[in-house]
């Protein structure tokens, strides 16, 4: 694992990193490990955000021109079959 320091940090950041460290349940260096951990994921998922969004023009390009069932139309089928989002709570 990697090592690193961050030099001349005001006064006023570190109490708040304490503070919300200590809210979190977590010590200073647990909070900003967390922290940094938080903003990578953050950065994968506009990553893929992207990748989405360019597959999805793709798709697009694809089938321009083609006629489309309406979403709601095509969940309607499968509530009158009988089928039930599963919401996960």
């Amino acid at each position: 694992m990697a090592t690193i320091n961050v030099r001349q940090l005001d006064d006023a950041v570190v109490r708040h990193l304490k503070h919300r460290a200590s809210g979190n349940n977590r010590s200073l260096e647990g909070e900003v490990r967390h922290i940094l951990e938080c903003a990578v994921k953050d950065d994968d998922m506009e990553a893929k955000r992207a990748d989405f969004l360019a597959i999805a023009d793709r798709m697009r390009r694809l089938t321009e021109g083609r006629e489309h069932t309406p979403a709601e139309e095509l969940i309607r089928e499968d509530r009158d079959r009988g089928h039930r989002p599963h919401l996960g709570f």
